[in-house]
C-alpha cells in the first residue's frame, strides 16, 4: 500500500495512542508533537519534509460556552491554530483530493476549519470526540481505492459520536491498488 500519513497531535499520549491504531491497521503514519500554537508555523516544513497525502491536525480544544457564540473562533481555546495550520497546509497543497486534512479536537469550531479547507473537521455538536476518531477516519480513506467515493455517513458511523462530533466534505479513498498485488 502506497500511503503516507502525517499527524501533529498537542498531547504526546493521544498521538502516541494514535500511532499505534496506524500501526495495527498497517498504515504507514509519521507522527510530531507539538503544541496547538506551534502547529502553523511549522507545518510547511513538515509537509515538505515528509509530503503525506494526508494531514491529521489535532490536540486539544475547547469552546467557552458563556459567551453563547459559537461563530466567534475566540471562544476556542486552539480551534484558531488549528484553522491557521490548515490554511497554511492550503497554500503547500491546494487539491483537497492530493491532500486530505483532518482536523480539529473537542469541542472545536467545526464550520471554520471546514471552511478554511479541512475535508474532515470536529465538532460539529461543539461534544467531546474520542481520542482516536480522527485517525478512524484517516485508517479508512487511507484503506479505501482511489476511484472509490468514501460513503460518509458509513465512515462517521464508525467514530465515537458520528456526525455529531466530525463531520465532512465529500471525497475518494487514497490507497493505489495494482494487480497482482
Amino acid at each position: 500500500m502506497l500511503h503516507n500519513s502525517k499527524t501533529a497531535d498537542g498531547d504526546i499520549d493521544y498521538l502516541n495512542k494514535s500511532l499505534n491504531f496506524y500501526k495495527e491497521c498497517d498504515c504507514l503514519a509519521i507522527g510530531k508533537q507539538m503544541s496547538e500554537s506551534e502547529m502553523p508555523a511549522t507545518i510547511k516544513k513538515l509537509l515538505n519534509d515528509t509530503k503525506p497525502d494526508i494531514l491529521v491536525i489535532t490536540g486539544h480544544d475547547a469552546y467557552d460556552s458563556k459567551t453563547g457564540d459559537e461563530s466567534d473562533i475566540n471562544n476556542y481555546k486552539n480551534s484558531k491554530y488549528f484553522r491557521d495550520t490548515i490554511i497554511n497546509a492550503r497554500e503547500y497543497e491546494k487539491s483537497h483530493e492530493k491532500l486530505v486534512i483532518i482536523a480539529g479536537a473537542c469541542q472545536s469550531d467545526y464550520e471554520d476549519l471546514i471552511r478554511s479547507g479541512a475535508n474532515f473537521a470536529s465538532s460539529p455538536k461543539r461534544v467531546n470526540i474520542h481520542a482516536l476518531d480522527p485517525a478512524v477516519i484517516a485508517v479508512n480513506i487511507s484503506l479505501t481505492e482511489r476511484d472509490k467515493k468514501i460513503d460518509i455517513k458509513e465512515l462517521l458511523s464508525k467514530t465515537k459520536y458520528g456526525k455529531n462530533g466530525i463531520g465532512g466534505i465529500l471525497g475518494k479513498g487514497m490507497m493505489y491498488v495494482g494487480y497482482p498485488r
